[in-house]
């Protein structure tokens, strides 16, 4: 993804966490400075711009080491956010779950830990030296052992929560239903797709981080012929290693699955890009080896050869027989590729054969009475 793609992503960020932008800027340098990641001259700059733009925050879009984050809000004299407290942000507005919750705070204190001597630079003293010690120094070790003691709980509340998916996915087993879990970048339709091919009530927004916890659906009205579909958080680029961490419980879910759904935005200008983000954050959660049918979502967005839209299911086989798409050349996707619109309703009676042949090597027709038959249920 260029610089300038990542910038637009972070900008679509702010404005998700309830910010506007006043202004931007880019510096390219063979290396980060140590003290203020960028040049003493580009923080001038910044500074000089204050007065005209008016901001309050200034938001990195790499990740900031705790001193470079402290020696910038020194230097610049407002809160500094690199893209991973955006990110967090982000998740804990979205958290309405108490797992959710529980996984969104741990990431949070994980992240603030190393960075607690900044919330008491008006208290600070020199550690350890005689007749320097204070209550910058007690209340920053205070506050130390207290977040400590506060992650070790999550911790452990957190992995009575991984219990509990076990014990439900081990009842699902037991009934002998084949899951197939949505992965894809976040704000790629997975939650309009799952709604479509299921009929589940799930949240459904143009916005990014919209779904964090897994929800579950069966599709289908008999044993011999219904699997489960399962909608899990969406990647991005840079995310925090911390809510990877956090959010692994969740995404056990997609290592216990039969098939994974790769939604892809197919309008989207870096569609590429966050392919590539998706596959890589596989391959980090050791799932890279997991059987994947790619499915091109908002396909009605597109344009046939002629110029023409995508309006109906035969202009959908004609893009795909053309390879619009031209994924071919994204590294690491292999495999069959679909187009669909969810919010449309194209490719969506295709796309829930396919799945149906996976499994149990039947193709319905295209008919209401198919569509009746096989409409969702709640999740045992």
């Amino acid at each position: 993804m260029s610089t300038a793609e990542s910038l637009r992503e972070l900008g679509r960020l702010v404005r998700t966490a309830g910010g506007w932008i006043t202004g931007s800027t880019v510096q390219r340098r063979p290396h980060p400075d140590p003290a203020h990641y960028i040049g003493s001259g580009k923080v001038q700059e910044i500074v000089d711009e204050r007065e005209a733009l008016d901001y309050t925050v200034v938001v990195f879009d790499d990740a900031l080491s705790p001193s470079q984050q402290l020696n910038l809000e020194r230097a610049l004299g407002v809160k500094v956010l690199d893209r991973s407290a955006l990110i967090l942000d982000i998740f804990a507005s979205r958290a309405r779950t108490r797992e959710a919750s529980l996984q969104v705070e741990l990431a949070q204190h994980e992240y603030l830990l190393p960075r607690l001597r900044g919330q008491w630079q008006h208290l600070e003293r020199t550690e350890g030296a005689i007749g320097t010690r204070g209550p910058g120094e007690t209340q920053l070790e205070t506050d130390r052992r207290l977040i400590g003691a506060r992650i070790t709980r999550l911790k452990r509340q957190i992995e009575q929560v991984r219990k509990q998916r076990d014990l439900q996915r081990s009842r699902r087993q037991r009934q002998g239903l084949p899951t197939v879990a949505l992965v894809g970048y976040t704000n790629a339709g997975k939650s309009s797709l799952m709604r479509a091919l299921a009929g589940a009530e799930v949240l459904v927004a143009d916005a990014v981080f919209a779904t964090l916890d897994p929800v579950t659906r069966r599709i289908g009205a008999g044993a011999d012929e219904a699997f489960l579909l399962t909608d899990t958080v969406g990647f991005m680029q840079k995310l925090p290693t911390q809510l990877v961490s956090a959010f692994r419980a969740t995404l056990e879910e997609l290592g216990q699955a039969d098939l994974l759904l790769h939604v892809v935005d197919a309008t989207a200008p870096t569609r590429d890009a966050q392919v590539k983000t998706v596959l890589e954050t596989l391959s980090e959660l050791g799932l890279a080896d997991m059987p994947v049918l790619t499915v091109l979502n908002k396909a009605d967005g597109l344009l046939l050869p002629d110029g023409s839209p995508v309006e109906t299911e035969v202009d959908l086989e004609v893009l795909a027989q053309a390879d619009v798409a031209a994924l071919a050349d994204v590294e690491g996707l292999e495999g069959e590729v679909m187009f669909t619109s969810a919010t449309a309703g194209l490719g969506i009676a295709r796309l829930r054969q396919r799945l149906m042949y996976e499994f149990f090597g039947t193709e319905a027709p295209h008919t209401a009475e198919y569509s009746a038959k096989y409409a969702a249920q709640p999740a045992p």
